[in-house]
């Protein structure tokens, strides 16, 4: 009887886990994609995040904001990934190929948009965890500073000033990103 039961509870927990799967997946992929701008890495950083998930006893009773929970377990994923590839290229080929065959932008500025991509995804990769993860959240998956502190559990004060004390690190960094570009 008691085999009966976990069975059962077993075959909910798949099920559960199939309806998160179809209903976030689209989410999970994108919010990995701007992070890693890597449709390859997106697709791996969305598998780990599910498996994850699958890993543990899951119950989607437990995850107040499912969209929210999976966003931030993408997006951490995403920077773990980066992180991992340390000063090898993180931006694809077929990435570059896709932004330089754009007509309307002239190969210039095609392949410097490139560099400024590849550069904040460096950059992210040396940031705090957190930091980064906020970064992320607020400008590539496009949350706002009340989202971001539900999703991260802190207050939007601490959100706030961690934007602001990343965004002018990030900004003293371009600057001489540029003028080493020059």
């Amino acid at each position: 009887m008691a085999a009966a039961i976990e069975n059962i509870m077993a075959t909910q927990a798949v099920t559960q886990l199939e309806e998160v799967f179809r209903a976030h997946q689209v989410c999970v992929l994108k919010a990995a994609y701007r992070v890693t701008g890597s449709m390859a890495d997106a697709e791996d950083v969305s598998q780990s995040v599910f498996l994850r998930l699958a890993r543990g006893t899951f119950d989607s009773g437990r995850i107040s904001n499912m969209e929210s929970y999976l966003r931030r377990s993408a997006v951490n994923a995403a920077l773990d990934l980066i992180r991992s590839k340390g000063d090898r290229e993180v931006v694809p080929v077929e990435t570059a190929n896709q932004e330089q065959s754009i007509s309307s932008v002239s190969p210039e500025r095609a392949v410097s948009s490139l560099e400024i991509k590849n550069w904040l995804r460096q950059q992210l990769a040396t940031l705090n965890p957190r930091a980064a993860e906020m970064f992320a959240l607020r400008y590539l998956e496009g949350l706002d500073n009340p989202e971001i502190a539900r999703t991260m559990g802190t207050s939007q004060a601490v959100v706030a000033v961690t934007l602001h004390r990343t965004r002018a690190r990030l900004r003293k960094g371009f600057h001489a990103f540029r003028k080493g570009a020059s």
